[in-house]
C-alpha cells in the first residue's frame, strides 16, 4: 500500500458515491474524471498506482469504470474497501434505473411514451455505431489480424443473428498462436462446453437463473460496457425471449441517459423480467465478475500483466468483441429503422454526431425522444 496521500476508504466511498450519481460520459470520461480529482487534484493515488489499476481494468472481464474504482477502494482497504466502493459507484446509477423501469412499466401503455422510445430507439443505434468506430480505432490500431478478428465476428453476428462465444474464444487463440509459437488446441477443443455454457438453457428459473445470467454476461465484457449489448441481444431476446427486440432497446437506452456504466442496464431488464428482487439479483451479478477478479487478480497484478500470452489473447478477445459490436449494430439498426419516422430521426442524430458541437449523449437521446413524440402518430 502507498503513503502518498492518506485516505480513509470511508472518504474513497464519498467520492465514488458522488461520481456514481454525476458522472455521465460512458467508460473513458469516468476514468479521466478519476484521474484528474484522485491523482492530480487530491493526490490520494500515485500516477503509477492509477495506471495499474486501468491497466487491470483494460485486460479483465468487467466494467472498465467500476473495476477501476474497486481496484482502487482495494488500495487503500483491501477487501473492505473493494467492497465499499463498489456500492458506493454502483449504488446512484442503480437507483436511478430502478425508479426509472418502475415508471416505465406502469406507464408503457401511453401513447407518447411509446412514441418517444421510437426516437429513443433510433438515437441508441446511432450512438451504438459512432461507439463502435471509436473503440475500433482504440482497440484495433492498424494491425490487419486485428481488423480481419473483428470483421470476422461482426459477419458471425449478422449471420448467426447472435454473439459466438467459442468465436470469441478462437479469437484470443489465434492471436496467441499468430504472434507466439503457442498451438491453440487446447482452447479449440473447450469451444463446445464454451457454446454450451453461454447458450444453453439454465437450470432452474426465477431470480436464481437471472442471476446465473447477468453473472456470464458481466464475465463477457472486454474492452467496454458496449460489449455486454451482443450479449444481452442473444440471450435476452433471441434464445431466451426474455424481451421485446423494442424493450431491448428501450434497456440499453436508459443505461445511455443515466450516470454511470452502461451494463447497469441488467437493473432494468432484472425489473421487466422480475421486479424488485429480478433487478438486485441482475446487478449483483453483473459486478460479481468484475469484483471476483480485482480480489483474485490484483495481489498478483504485475506477473499476470507482464505474460505476453495474456496480452495476446486479451487483444484477440477485445478485437472479436468490437467485431460483435458492429455486428450487433447493424442487426438493431435494420431492425429498428423501419419507417419513415425512425430514418428521420436517426438522420438528425447522425448530422448532430457529426458536427462539430459535441453535445453530450444524454441529451441526443432525450432529444431523439422528443422528435420521437413530435412526429408520433
Amino acid at each position: 500500500m502507498s503513503d502518498v496521500g492518506p485516505v480513509s476508504t470511508l472518504a474513497l466511498a464519498r467520492y465514488f458515491l458522488g461520481l456514481g450519481a454525476t458522472g455521465f460520459g460512458g467508460p473513458v470520461a469516468l476514468v479521466g474524471y478519476m484521474q484528474r480529482d484522485l491523482v492530480e487534484r487530491r493526490a490520494w493515488f500515485t500516477e503509477g498506482e492509477f495506471a495499474d489499476g486501468l491497466a487491470l481494468a483494460q485486460v479483465s472481464p468487467g466494467p472498465l469504470a467500476a473495476q477501476l474504482a474497486m481496484y482502487l477502494g482495494w488500495r487503500r482497504g483491501g477487501v473492505g474497501g473493494a467492497t465499499l466502493t463498489a456500492v458506493a459507484f454502483v449504488a446512484p446509477p442503480f437507483a436511478m434505473v430502478l425508479a426509472i423501469a418502475v415508471l416505465y412499466v406502469r406507464a408503457g401503455e401511453l401513447a407518447w411514451l411509446r412514441d418517444a422510445f421510437v426516437g429513443v430507439g433510433a438515437g441508441v443505434v446511432c450512438i451504438l455505431a459512432r461507439s463502435t468506430v471509436k473503440l475500433a480505432r482504440l482497440t484495433l490500431y492498424r494491425e490487419r489480424l486485428l481488423w480481419a478478428i473483428a470483421a470476422v465476428n461482426a459477419g458471425a453476428v449478422l449471420a448467426l443473428q447472435r454473439e459466438s462465444v467459442p468465436l470469441l474464444a478462437a479469437s484470443g487463440a489465434a492471436v496467441l498462436a499468430v504472434r507466439s509459437a503457442w498451438r491453440p488446441t487446447p482452447l479449440l477443443a473447450a469451444a463446445p462446453w464454451l457454446a454450451t455454457y453461454a447458450s444453453a438453457p439454465l437450470a432452474g428459473a426465477g431470480a436464481l437463473e437471472l442471476f446465473v445470467f447477468f453473472a456470464q454476461a458481466g464475465a463477457a465484457v472486454f474492452g467496454s460496457g458496449l460489449a455486454i449489448v451482443p450479449f444481452l441481444y442473444t440471450g435476452l431476446v433471441e434464445q431466451r425471449h426474455w424481451l421485446t427486440e423494442r424493450q431491448f432497446l428501450d434497456a440499453i437506452a436508459v443505461s445511455m441517459i443515466t450516470p454511470g456504466p452502461v451494463v447497469i442496464t441488467a437493473t432494468f431488464i432484472g425489473y421487466l423480467v422480475g421486479g424488485v428482487l429480478g433487478a438486485c439479483v441482475a446487478a449483483l451479478g453483473v459486478f460479481l465478475p468484475a469484483y471476483l477478479v480485482v480480489l483474485l487478480v490484483a495481489p498478483r497484478f504485475a506477473a499476470i500483466v507482464g505474460n505476453a500470452r495474456v496480452r495476446h489473447v486479451v487483444a484477440g478477445v477485445t478485437a472479436g468483441a468490437t467485431g460483435a459490436i458492429a455486428g450487433a449494430a447493424i442487426l438493431l439498426s435494420s431492425r429498428v429503422l423501419t419507417d419513415a419516422r425512425g430514418l428521420a430521426i436517426a438522420a438528425v442524430v447522425l448530422v448532430a454526431l457529426l458536427s462539430r458541437t459535441k453535445l453530450p449523449e444524454p441529451l441526443l437521446i432525450a432529444g431523439a425522444g422528443l422528435l420521437g413524440i413530435a412526429l408520433g402518430s
